[in-house]
């Protein structure tokens, strides 16, 4: 959530963000005022209840007519601070709510506007020509089952739609894929983190993800336990309600987890193979720093998404996400996107937000600076999600004969084999 002194400072420049997102403008309004009866109900509150001492005090130095009308004073004195508390609760607990629904304040650099208005930063490696060298590329899932690397049949029927088995190679695949991963971020300082893939609602809240993103949400509602879409979600409530010491900054933790998402908006999207699927693994960086760090910090993870794409040998861009197209924690936001041959076009591989205070003031997680406590930023970024990135991998490395060239950072965690090859039946 975004701090509520901002709000009262400057209401036009929160107005603004939520325009920029295409979020309800008024909810503003509606919170200013809430905020204002907290304030002033707490101050009668507090008025009420110092009379109510003063009264108290009063009462056993006086004596017949005038301590029965005292009583009578204080008995009416109570049922007003009784109801003057209440007041105050109501209109606390309505601001609360209200700001809990307020996204988070768009970065004044961010492009205004939906999905298509990004704006590309940076185009690295370029696009094979397979015409030029005389074959049509097969698309990811056709690959994958000349090596024996998918199975969807299989996953449709012991799990439904959007569900898949990784098989032989194409489960090494993965392993390697992670293992590089976490190899990589381990060596940028990271501490490599297996997370729970449950977590309770005040996690999922705090990091936002029961606002516009609900609908993905998969929740248990016999244990009111919610499974994780992205590690993200307990890297952030691992310091909830935590006050951690300046010097410990910054703290990064890369996460490997399932996630679980039921892309309830994405019906007839990416139907085919294993680019849009419901359970996957994926290896998350999170970042804790100072606030007045976290542009510089948020640059740092795009750099080691870049880092690692580039040793995929894989030709992507990077995309500035516009402000409609922001999840509600992130005030700026930076997609990856490799080319997939077969689609002829750039897909979102990695992305990194900068959530600057807004799940730190959720998760009351803060920072000690001396005799000064407050809030910290967080970020993330996602170094690999499994499925998309070997849907890049085999459809830019492979051979006119069906096999997969092995890109060298994975080659030893695949028992150095150059080739992924076609199985014979």
């Amino acid at each position: 959530m975004i701090d509520l002194r901002l709000l009262r400072e400057d209401p036009d420049r929160v107005r603004a963000s939520q325009r920029a997102r295409g979020e309800d403008v008024a909810l503003v309004d509606s919170l200013l005022s809430a905020d204002e009866r907290r304030r002033s109900s707490g101050v009668r509150f507090d008025e009420l209840r110092a009379g109510q001492k003063a009264l108290g005090k009063l009462i056993p130095k006086a004596a017949g007519d005038e301590k029965a009308e005292l009583l009578k004073k204080a008995g009416t004195l109570a049922a007003d601070v009784k109801a003057a508390d209440a007041e105050r609760d109501t209109a606390a607990a309505e601001t609360q709510e209200l700001l809990g629904r307020l996204s988070n304040l768009v970065h004044p650099d961010v492009p205004v506007g939906g999905e298509e208005d990004f704006v590309t930063l940076e185009t690295h490696g370029t696009a094979r020509d397979f015409g030029a060298e005389g074959f049509e590329p097969k698309d990811h899932l056709e690959l994958g089952q000349l090596l024996g690397a998918i199975d969807v049949e299989r996953g449709a029927k012991v799990s439904g739609s959007r569900f898949y088995f990784l098989t032989g190679v194409g489960a090494l695949l993965e392993l390697a894929l992670v293992n590089a991963a976490i190899a990589q971020a381990t060596a940028a300082g990271f501490t490599p983190m297996l997370t729970p893939a449950l977590v309770r609602p005040q996690s999922m809240a705090g990091t936002g993800f029961l606002g516009q993103a609900a609908q993905d949400v998969y929740h248990l509602e016999k244990d009111d336990l919610y499974l994780v879409g992205t590690s993200e979600v307990p890297l952030a409530a691992y310091h909830m309600d935590e006050i951690i010491d300046a010097d410990r900054l910054p703290l990064r933790y890369a996460g490997f987890s399932p996630c679980f998402r039921r892309e309830a908006g994405s019906h007839g999207k990416d139907t085919r193979g294993i680019f849009r699927v419901h359970q996957f693994d994926k290896v998350e960086m999170f970042s804790y720093v100072a606030p007045e760090d976290s542009q510089e910090e948020h640059q740092r993870l795009l750099e080691w998404e870049k880092q690692w794409l580039t040793s995929l040998e894989l030709p992507f861009r990077v995309i500035d996400v516009a402000s409609g197209d922001l999840g509600s924690s992130a005030a700026r936001k930076y997609d990856c996107e490799a080319w997939i041959p077969t689609q002829g076009k750039y897909r979102e591989l990695t992305s990194t937000s900068d959530c600057t205070e807004y799940q730190s003031r959720r998760l009351q997680i803060r920072v000690r600076d001396g005799k000064q406590v407050r809030p910290l930023a967080t970020l993330n970024g996602t170094l690999c999600a499994v499925p998309r990135t070997i849907v890049a991998v085999l459809e830019n490395h492979q051979q006119a004969d069906g096999s997969v060239r092995v890109p060298e950072v994975l080659r030893p965690y695949l028992g150095g084999r150059e080739l992924l090859e076609p199985v014979t039946k």
